[in-house]
């Protein structure tokens, strides 16, 4: 019989005869108390094995996957003067799914440690922002020096 006991201000019956059913199990099917137990603990032991072996597999995928993680980032390296390009990350608030998230060119003006770059905008001036966020902007002279062809109408 279990004892009655109060949780919470209610009575209940807590499961005492559940902590017991197994030696009664093993009482009442003959076995043997101490085989019984070196089985429970080599049973044990390879469960251990089997933890260390999980634990160690994935302490090694997680190696290899951040040896080919740094192996594909790509460096990028400012220098003062050159022009780049900014990526704006909250462009979905906007319409148009073809719109560029790319804006600038803007111009690089100080290199600071860590990936902090300094850069200038006609419109906000200085200001600094993560390296991660800028490219390099390519310009091609041909560009700058821009030529109208005017397009004859053929019919």
């Amino acid at each position: 019989m279990s004892p009655l006991r109060w949780i919470y201000g209610k009575p209940c019956h807590l499961p005492v005869e559940l902590e017991h059913k197994t030696y009664w199990a093993v009482k009442l099917l003959y076995f043997d108390l101490k085989v019984a137990g070196e089985k429970r603990k080599f049973q044990l032991q390879d469960l251990e094995e089997l933890w260390l072996d999980a634990y160690e597999n994935a302490h090694t995928y997680k190696e290899r996957k951040k040896r080919w993680h740094d192996k594909h980032i790509l460096r990028k390296e400012f220098h003062v003067g050159e022009l780049v390009l900014l990526f704006h990350s909250r462009l979905r608030l906007f319409p148009g799914k073809l719109k560029s998230r790319w804006s600038g060119p803007l111009r690089v003006t100080k290199v600071y440690p860590y990936g902090i770059i300094l850069i200038w905008n006609e419109k906000r001036g200085n200001f600094k922002m993560n390296g991660q966020r800028l490219k390099h902007y390519l310009a091609d002279e041909r560009l700058e020096k821009q030529t109208n062809i005017a397009l004859l109408d053929l019919t």
